[in-house]
């Protein structure tokens, strides 16, 4: 029995544009876009594995952050121990234009990360909150739009 012969050219342009389009934007596209353009106000990122590796793949997110044009800053909230000032030093950010808080008191870092938020001096503000409810992640939701900013949540696990 024979088959016809079938040209196979006729799906080849779909998968020619499949393959022309990028699939996963760069960071550099990521973080020269603007954030008050993004619907998306919150963004996690969950990183696992030893502390030291951790901070390996966060240092060129928070590089490229620290290196905004914008005029506001960068605001770290309760970071983890080992994100200390020589670590930001040496991963090359630029700490001037970086702000690093702690909550006092009774102040929660999820209260914080929203206060900074909904201020909006801070372009981006980057909280390490784990776990995060979907209470806490609507506040912080609402107070990133409320100050045109970005929520980003680091979990380490």
């Amino acid at each position: 029995m024979q088959f016809p012969h079938t040209p196979q050219q006729a799906q080849l342009p779909l998968f020619e544009a499949f393959l022309a389009q990028p699939l996963v934007p760069t960071l550099k596209e990521v973080v020269e876009s603007p954030w008050s353009n993004d619907p998306e106000a919150f963004s996690e990122l969950s990183l696992r594995g030893a502390a030291g590796n951790c901070l390996n793949l966060l240092a060129p997110i928070l590089r490229e952050l620290s290196q905004d044009q914008n005029a506001r800053w960068l605001t770290l909230i309760a970071p983890p121990p080992s994100l200390t000032q020589s670590w930001l030093r040496d991963a090359g950010l630029n700490r001037e234009g970086i702000l690093l808080l702690h909550p006092r008191g009774n102040q929660s870092p999820q209260q914080l990360a929203c206060e900074a938020l909904r201020l909006g001096r801070s372009h981006t503000v980057v909280s390490w909150l784990n776990p995060l409810s979907r209470s806490a992640r609507q506040q912080l939701i609402s107070a990133a739009r409320t100050g045109e900013a970005q929520s980003l949540n680091i979990r380490l696990g």
